[in-house]
Order: C-alpha cells, then sequence, then structure tokens
C-alpha cells in the first residue's frame, strides 16, 4: 500500500474531513492573497504615477509659479506685454493692459516700466483706454519712467498707446505707425442678382441697415461713415501730438496711414532711438533685471485650462472612436 492510500485509509478510520476539501481551500486561500497581493501592487503603481506626473507639473510650472509668488528681489525693470490683436476680448485688452501698469508701478521695486509693443492694433476704444491711464499714471508716478520698446511691429491703435509713453524704442528694421483708422467690408449686389437672389429686410429707421452688404449702397450713408472715421482719426493725429509733442517732424505723409521702418520713424520723430527690453532695461532705466508684470489668469486657473483641455481631448478621441450599435 502506497503512503497516499495509507493516509486515506487513516482519514477513512479517524473520521476526518476528505483531503480534497482541505485542497480547495488551500487553492481558494491562495487565489485570495494572490488578488490581495495584485491590488496592493496596483495601489502603489498608481500612486507612483500619480506622485511622478505631480512632480513633472511641478517643475514645469515652477518657474511660473515663482513668479505669481513674487520671488524676485532687488531693483527691476517691469515688464508689460501689448502683443496682438488689441481688442475686448483678447489678451492685449485695456483691462488688462491697465491692471499690470498699475501693478508694475506700485511696486516699490519698480524703475522703471517697458511696454513690450508687438501688435498691428485693433481697437481705438480700447487703445484709448490705455493711452489716457498711462498719462494718468505718469502724473502719479514721476519718477518711474514708462518706455515702449517695439518689436516687430507697433501700428495703429499700438501706436496709439507708445504715443503716451516717454520714449518710443525700435529696431531699425521694426514697423511703426499707421496712424489712422479704417473700416472695411463686402458688397455682394452683383453677386446676388447674378444668382437670381432678391434681399428682403425690414427696417423701423430710414438707416437702420446701414451700409448693408447685400443692399445697394447708399451715398448719404457713406458719406456719413467717413465723417465718423474722420473724427476718429482727429482724435488718433491729436492724441499723437499730445504725446510726442515737438519731437514730430514736418511730414505730408505722417498722419496718412503709412507705416514706416525704425530707421525712418526715428527722423520723422514717431520713434526716439534704436533699444531693445534688455538694453533699455540695462543702459536707460538702469536696473537690466526684468520682471514680466502682464496681467494673466492664476496659476490654479492655468492648470484647470489645461487639465480641462486635456479631458475635453480624451473625450473627443473616445467619441470620434465610438460606434453606435
Amino acid at each position: 500500500m502506497t503512503e497516499n492510500q495509507q493516509d486515506k485509509a487513516h482519514a477513512n478510520s479517524t473520521g476526518e474531513p476528505g483531503w480534497e476539501r482541505a485542497v480547495i481551500e488551500k487553492v481558494a486561500l491562495a487565489a485570495i492573497e494572490e488578488q490581495a497581493k495584485a491590488r496592493r501592487w496596483g495601489i502603489i503603481f498608481k500612486s507612483a504615477t500619480f506622485l511622478y506626473l505631480t512632480a513633472l507639473l511641478g517643475i514645469a510650472l515652477l518657474p511660473q509659479l515663482k513668479k505669481d509668488i513674487g520671488s524676485d528681489d532687488g531693483d527691476h525693470t517691469a515688464v508689460v506685454d501689448v502683443v496682438g490683436m488689441i481688442a475686448e476680448d483678447k489678451g492685449a485688452n485695456a483691462d488688462a493692459i491697465i491692471k499690470s501698469l498699475r501693478k508694475a508701478l506700485k511696486d516699490e521695486q519698480t524703475k522703471g516700466v517697458i511696454l513690450h509693443a508687438n501688435s498691428p492694433g485693433g481697437s481705438p476704444v480700447q487703445s484709448h483706454m490705455v493711452y489716457e491711464e498711462i498719462r494718468k499714471l505718469k502724473k502719479e508716478y514721476p519718477k518711474t519712467p514708462i518706455y515702449a520698446v517695439v518689436g516687430d511691429i507697433c501700428a495703429s491703435g499700438c501706436y496709439y498707446i507708445a504715443s503716451a509713453s516717454d520714449k518710443i524704442f525700435v529696431s531699425p528694421a521694426s514697423l511703426v505707425g499707421s496712424i489712422g483708422v479704417i473700416m472695411d467690408g463686402f458688397g455682394f449686389v452683383d453677386t446676388m442678382q447674378k444668382f437670381g437672389v432678391e434681399r428682403r429686410v425690414l427696417t423701423a429707421g430710414a438707416h437702420k441697415a446701414m451700409l448693408d452688404p447685400f443692399s445697394p449702397r447708399k451715398e448719404d450713408e457713406t458719406q456719413f461713415m467717413q465723417k465718423l472715421l474722420e473724427q476718429v482719426h482727429q482724435q488718433f493725429i491729436k492724441a499723437v501730438k499730445d504725446g510726442r509733442g515737438n519731437r514730430l517732424k514736418e511730414a505730408p505723409d505722417l498722419f496718412s496711414g503709412l507705416v514706416w521702418t525704425g530707421e525712418e520713424g526715428i527722423k520723422l520723430g514717431i520713434a526716439d532711438a534704436y533699444g531693445n527690453d534688455d538694453s533699455v532695461a540695462k543702459d536707460i532705466i538702469g536696473a537690466k533685471k526684468l520682471v514680466d508684470f502682464t496681467e494673466q489668469d492664476s496659476l490654479l486657473e492655468r492648470m484647470a485650462g489645461k487639465l480641462g483641455a486635456s479631458f475635453g481631448h480624451a473625450l473627443g478621441s473616445v467619441l470620434e472612436n465610438w460606434e453606435l450599435k
């Protein structure tokens, strides 16, 4: 008789449970232990992944976090961006620029402010608001200079703003000027006639549909709008003359809407000298350290925006591959 047969005979003779049940219990316990280990390792792996991603995010946002906290010490030159299209719903809007300027000038360590200008222009209303605020702040902080430093272009509404600064610095190849006002559109009257489309519009007020692109142009309405443009143009010209003073040279095309290179702009008096952010901060203001005071979303808002964008992208990818069945 083998050893296993002896064990079975002994179990039967003593009335102990069968060995099959004992084996099944051991296998079940082993499976449970393996599942528990797998769960523990899963938790550890997920926690490590989370910590790794958090560390990467922290490293990426550390420079901005330092700026938001205000870790810079000592005298500095404040930089405020006027970049991109100037409009109420854009990054370069009056509210953001004005808040940035006030914050920069309120800082006791700010020795001068640079308006980093790189914009083709935009809203005359937004530009005028910033222009007036700069002139007001110059009276409130007479010892702190405000200089405009032009990048690629400072035209139209951007130049409107820059003309309020103490000096305008350019690169020889910068584009400056465009002191004019524009209103543009399209006319589709001939196109509609060609395709047999009839325009139907009802108004309460003789000129409510003024300059409607689908109706023939009316001369009296065109003249009326031209007068409005001339009024805004004269406001622009006056602002530039008040800001630049006797530095402007007599030139027949000065206020015609033309743009000039920085080199020609200095000759015409619409700019003062060559310079960039670093050289103006170091040689003119005397505080070479640049600190960006441009108004931005808070750190948490930017993080929420990035996470929201990532989630939206991921959700979009899922929906693109989701087949209805």
